[in-house]
């Protein structure tokens, strides 16, 4: 249940324009410096207009001020428009909110589960409603850090389920990545372990969890190195659990998020096979 919701909330993010998901706390930054700017240019139409009148020199300085009343308009459009985007971003925080909440409700209703479990959903982007624009700001997980330091016995723990993943013994290195997730949380090998966890999931045809092991992966770096072949690998997953258009869209975030990456020259044969439009 907890990857499903997951994973639709993953598909709605992508799905919604990227122009409109900008950043709310970049916005009211720059709503707070126009503001700032339009203080400053209204002390400066006072000093050009000492007494709120034009005196001599009205020729000089009456163009000065049709240029600031120009840039104050010009202000005023720019905070219009900022204010209306900010606007729109909150709608469809909220629209894509309350349609994941419907669809957790709808799973666990098909599922014949404890309705009364359902809990408030968190809004995208997980911060709370009315939340303040820094304190929800979320930091890069340390998963991937450059030149991160190992725990003591972590390498050794990461060896031992990867020689029981090279020899085949996939079952015994789902349990050895398990355990070393839980025991090294934001480690630097930790992105590795879980990818390798939904590989060996995937060789045991635990279809769903590998792919909940692959959206875990892409979750904890989007942007890490082994995010490209996380994404690719669910939308595989995916259509194997017959979500062939959640798969295609997945494919469609690997090209365009990572164009350099190796995985996109295998995007069309996968495209292909799972037999996206």
């Amino acid at each position: 249940m907890r990857f499903a919701v997951a994973t639709l909330a993953l598909i709605l993010s992508l799905a919604l324009p990227r122009v409109a998901l900008a950043d709310p706390e970049t916005l009211a930054d720059i709503r707070r410096d126009l503001g700032t700017l339009a203080t400053d240019i209204a002390g400066l139409r006072a000093e050009l207009s000492p007494g709120g009148g034009e005196t001599g020199g009205v020729g000089a300085t009456g163009s000065v001020l049709d240029r600031v009343e120009a840039i104050e308009r010009e202000l005023s459009r720019l905070i219009g428009k900022t204010e209306a985007l900010e606007l729109r971003i909150e709608r469809i925080v909220a629209d894509g909110t309350n349609r994941i909440g419907d669809l957790e409700f709808r799973l666990i209703e098909l599922e014949g589960g404890d309705l009364s479990t359902v809990g408030t959903t968190l809004p995208l982007g997980g911060e709370a409603a009315g939340a303040d624009a820094g304190a929800g700001t979320a930091t890069t997980p340390p998963a991937e850090a450059e030149g991160a330091l190992l725990a003591v016995g972590e390498q050794a723990d990461f060896d031992r389920a990867r020689e029981a993943f090279d020899a085949g013994d996939y079952a015994a290195a789902v349990q050895r990545f398990g355990a070393f997730v839980e025991a090294y949380p934001g480690g630097p090998l930790m992105a590795e372990a879980t990818l390798l966890r939904g590989h060996a999931h995937a060789a045991l045809d635990e279809t769903s969890q590998a792919a909940r092991a692959y959206l875990d992966v892409f979750n904890t770096a989007p942007d890490g190195r082994f995010a490209p072949e996380a994404l690719f690998r669910l939308g595989q997953s995916l259509g194997a659990l017959g979500q062939v258009q959640e798969g295609c869209l997945m494919f469609d975030e690997v090209e365009f998020r990572f164009p350099a990456s190796d995985f996109v020259e295998q995007l069309g044969p996968a495209r292909r096979e799972l037999g996206c439009m």
